[in-house]
């Protein structure tokens, strides 16, 4: 027997799902000589690509594990103390390895479904009522994107809900010393919405002036300062201006906090709530305000509503808010939380509980307060009053010049600003590290560090602040921040949570533009190496070389895959990157003398982050209609286009389209727009199915946003992390964004779109892993392999439902439209549909979306025929259960689909008065008995949670009851 050394196995064929002979019956099904044959009825000839992608040849896991090393190591970890937001943390190890490291939490997806999401959405309010707790407001989200982004949302909420006398009001004023990153990122978004930012000291703030109308205040403030607001905000509330603090959330164990100093927003970042730095991200901000502005808070809100027996359960509240149904008067473009992240500072909190983090914060604090002591005993005055971590060291040129020096020779990072060095502390640092600094200052002294006894000092440390700043009152009393400060008793409660929710480890999640695919293990094990995670992300460039050259490579490879000349890394979520890719455009027309082109052309069909995305950019929507097929009417989009041709900005399309077609005109649709004087940006949510196949750039679109976390492999992570590149054609290459801190852009660059400057850093590995074992046959057989599994379930579902539009010849795309209309007529709606799935163990597809009562079916390339196969005969065995009442055989109220889903509460009851047996309420099908979910809850009454809206934790009693019945 012949010996073959060469490896047997590719990347890609662990990635894609469907064996060689999977393929041949798949496309026998579906009536297709070959896949070749597929992708030419399914991609117009004239844009598909006539040469393969100028990528590198695909690695085995292994060999990229180990080159991958080599570049990881190019990374220096040292100590910083730069802070500004970041900081240095420790991850529980039971938070590590069974949430950040779990597929079982970083697979799924954003909990529409709410029935199979109870542990997610139950982890998330515990994130909102500490935050809640901590900040002493009424009201916390469940997570945003970043702390300068949050700051940029409260400026909006403020200057949407301006009282009558200050309608005309445009001035928000913001504190000289709130953190740099925050300041350009207000700068950004204040902009195209007309709003007048001042900068300035505290003591030029004119609370009387008629055009104020907020301030946002740092707390303690970039110089590390922590200041007693309560004065301010009261002068302010008399000339009714509203107050924004971005406050410190550990901080806030120690010191009073905004909501008792009356503020009406409280921003921030749970970063140091055991999330590492990751240069840069993802990190869950966080938003808390007043009960009063609960319909215009940013983002996502968690709610406690009652299921089908009045049983309390957690769902998302107000999503009548949300983009997809208030478009261009949603209240924000933001669809997506940093779930996972959340999910991580909650649970780091209820490990540690509230003593434990006043612990932590007063060990921080110590250190802090022990190093200023030593300095001083050296000669150096430290000048912040009051402060909790960070310290002011007044120092000259020559000294400062010194001390960096010194310090980067003890591998350590310290803040340098003219004529100060800034010191933060963190969990991380300890007394040696405190003995090193006191090295370090005593050196350019010429003196000797044991001049200061620190062991002597250590003893009388104390936490020592103004009454006006001193906390008093109790926070996190819930028994959930009170009961699982053993590790054993942490990790079943982790373990508990997680078995409520679906995700990716139990079955496909084919929801419709949005990607659920394989996120391989080898993709995922560099995320939590510390090469990655432990980098500040404003230390020098040297010594982040690492990041640097993972940058460069990711940047080319989706400039090639796109079809353009340069990509942006640092919007972090595909909604940032719609607004970065609008911002781009409206800086280009600027550039051109033509300021006054504002019109945005947008399909009907489109996200709806799509329109609110181009109001923010300062874009007034023009609706662009669809025909009856689904495509985008071509006379209208030249009606509009000449009829705005003076004022025309550009046209937002999707493509393939959110109707799952790859249309026909497209390239002539974007000469139209050209024609006008506009640009086109494309949508990005289905690059899935253009890989190595076609591209934006052939099409002839001018930029695009690349959703990371569907198409590239980046998990979901319960609805959030994300990241949304932008890329660019040439004439756009010098408008894309810049950062305050580290040099990013181009020649003439926008603003900050993200406080990082590469955005949520440290998971670009995981699609720069992606593409480097995949290749560029692999990226192509993947989006060809993707086609053909919808194709199949298309053909599959057939003879059952309506597949609502298709191409010219006939086929889907990545993903179709399931219309299930006509079943109103027995009084089935798509909602019955969805949570019948839920007994057959699957995650609904897209419901309603973009059309009311269909689903939207995309099952990716990663699932196998026999997956694709056990999802399509639930379908069609749901279609069985809707003939039962057709033909009367079933009661038309009480039956498998209104009653779903089905508990295992419910069918161990000794009250079953159902007209339908257990087994086929929960054992449907055979396969269902191998592997059940079973969902906790029972159908759920959202409209009951709006109108009774309750975003904290359930009461102790409620919860032990609860408890007692797992």
């Amino acid at each position: 027997m012949k010996i073959d050394l060469t490896p047997s196995v590719k990347f890609e064929d662990r990635h894609n799902g469907p064996s060689a002979n999977d393929v041949s019956e798949m496309l026998s099904k579906i009536g297709a000589s070959s896949i070749d044959e597929l992708i030419d009825q399914t991609i117009p000839k004239a844009i598909q690509l006539d040469q393969p992608l100028n990528l590198p040849e695909a690695k085995s896991e292994a060999a990229f594990l180990k080159d991958f090393r080599k570049m990881a190591a190019k990374n220096k970890i040292y100590k910083s103390f730069i802070g500004l937001g970041y900081y240095d943390t420790i991850t529980p190890g039971v938070i590590l390895r069974n949430v950040l490291e779990n597929p079982g939490w970083y697979t799924a997806y954003t909990p529409y479904q709410a029935e199979i999401a109870q542990g997610r959405l139950e982890a998330l309010v515990n994130f909102q009522t500490m935050v809640m707790d901590l900040t002493g407001m009424e009201l916390a989200n469940a997570s945003l994107l970043d702390e300068g982004t949050a700051a940029a949302e409260a400026m909006n909420m403020l200057f949407a809900t301006r009282p009558r006398d200050k309608k005309k009001a445009t001035k928000f004023f913001v504190d000289e010393k709130v953190f740099i990153q925050t300041k350009e990122i207000l700068k950004t978004r204040a902009l195209p919405i007309g709003v007048t930012l001042v900068e300035g000291s505290l003591n030029e703030l004119n609370l009387e002036d008629p055009e104020l109308y907020g301030v946002l205040l740092q707390y303690p403030n970039a110089e590390g300062e922590a200041i007693d607001y309560k004065a301010l905000v009261e002068k302010a509330k008399q000339h009714n201006v509203t107050t924004a603090f971005s406050a410190d959330l550990l901080a806030l164990t120690l010191l009073t906090p905004p909501g008792e100093m009356g503020a009406d927003v409280v921003v921030g970042t749970t970063q140091r709530f055991g999330v590492p730095m990751g240069f840069g991200g993802p990190h869950a901000a966080y938003f808390a305000t007043k009960d009063a502005y609960k319909r215009q808070v940013p983002g996502r809100i968690i709610g406690i509503s009652v299921d089908k027996d009045g049983n309390k359960a957690y769902r998302m509240a107000l999503q009548t808010r949300e983009q997809h149904i208030k478009r261009e008067r949603a209240t924000s473009n933001i669809c997506t939380a940093q779930v996972l992240l959340a999910v991580m500072a909650g649970m780091y909190a209820v490990y540690h509980g509230p003593k434990g983090l006043k612990d932590i914060a007063l060990k921080i604090h110590g250190l802090a307060k022990l190093t200023a002591q030593g300095l001083a005993k050296l000669g150096f005055e430290q000048e912040n009053e009051h402060y909790f971590d960070t310290l002011k060291i007044k120092v000259d040129d020559v000294k400062q010049s010194k001390i960096k020096a010194f310090a980067l020779s003890h591998e350590m990072n310290f803040r340098y600003e003219p004529g100060y060095v800034y010191l933060a502390f963190d969990e991380a640092k300890t007394m040696e590290d405190v003995q090193e600094i006191i090295e370090v200052f005593a050196r350019t002294t010429h003196s000797s560090a044991d001049v200061v006894d620190l062991a002597s000092m250590v003893d009388h440390l104390s936490f020592e602040v103004s009454d006006g700043l001193r906390r008093t009152s109790d926070y996190m009393d819930h028994m959930i921040f009170n009961a699982f400060h053993s590790e054993h008793e942490m990790l079943r409660y982790i373990k508990r949570l997680e078995n409520r929710d679906l995700s990716l480890v139990h079955s496909m999640i084919s929801l419709g533009s949005c990607t659920m695919k394989l996120n391989a293990t080898a993709e995922m094990i560099p995320v939590t190496w510390p090469e990655f995670g432990q980098l500040h992300p404003f230390v020098p460039q040297d010594q982040a070389a690492g990041y640097y050259a993972l940058f460069q490579d990711l940047r080319n490879w989706l400039s090639e895959i796109t079809g353009f000349a340069e990509t942006s890394l640092q919007p972090n979520s595909g909604a940032q990157g719609e607004f970065a890719g609008l911002m781009v455009i409206r800086a280009y027309h600027e550039s051109r003398g033509e300021s006054h082109r504002n019109i945005a052309l947008i399909p009907s069909s489109a996200h709806g982050t799509n329109p609110a995305s181009a109001v923010m950019a300062g874009m007034k929507v023009v609706i662009v209609k669809c025909d009856d097929k689904g495509n985008i009417d071509l006379a209208d989009l030249k009606e509009k286009a000449e009829k705005h041709k003076e004022n025309l900005s550009s046209f937002l399309v999707t493509y393939p389209s959110t109707h799952g077609v790859f249309e026909e005109a497209i390239r002539e649709m974007c000469q139209i727009v050209h024609e006008n004087g506009g640009q086109v940006y494309m949508d990005g949510a289905n690059m899935n199915a253009q890989v190595g196949l076609t591209s934006p750039g052939v099409i002839g679109a001018d930029v695009c946003h690349l959703n990371l976390h569907k198409t590239f492999c980046i998990p979901h992570g319960g609805g959030g992390p994300g990241m949304g590149p932008i890329c660019v054609a040439k004439h756009l290459e010098e408008f894309l964004p810049s950062s305050p801190l580290v040099k990013t852009g181009g020649q003439q660059p926008i603003s900050a779109i993200s406080a990082a400057p590469f955005g949520s850093a440290s998971i670009l590995p995981i699609s720069y892993a992606y593409i480097a074992m995949m290749g560029r046959e692999g990226l192509k057989h993947a989006t060809q392999t993707a086609i053909l599994n919808a194709n199949y379930i298309k053909a599959r579902l057939g003879e059952f439902f309506p597949t609502l539009y298709t191409g010219a010849q006939g086929r889907a795309a990545h993903e179709m439209i399931v219309d299930f209309r006509e079943f109103k007529a027995v009084g089935v709606e798509v909602e019955d549909i969805a949570k019948r799935l839920i007994d057959y163990g699957f995650h609904s597809p897209t419901v309603s979306f973009p059309v009311a009562g269909t689903m939207m079916i995309e099952p990716t390339e990663s699932e196998s025929k026999a997956e694709l196969d056990r999802f399509c005969d639930a379908l069609i065995a749901i279609r069985g259960e809707i003939r039962e009442i057709e033909e009367g055989k079933a009661d038309a109220e009480n039956n498998v689909l209104k009653n779903a889903p089905h508990t295992a509460g419910m069918v161990m009851s000794d009250a079953w008065d159902m007209p339908y047996s257990r087994e086929k309420a929960v054992y449907p099908l055979e396969y269902v008995k191998n592997s059940k979910f079973w969902p906790t809850v029972r159908r759920i009454d959202s409209a009951y949670g709006d109108r009774n809206l309750v975003c904290s934790c359930i009461p102790t009693e409620d919860y032990a009851e609860e408890a007692a019945g797992i």
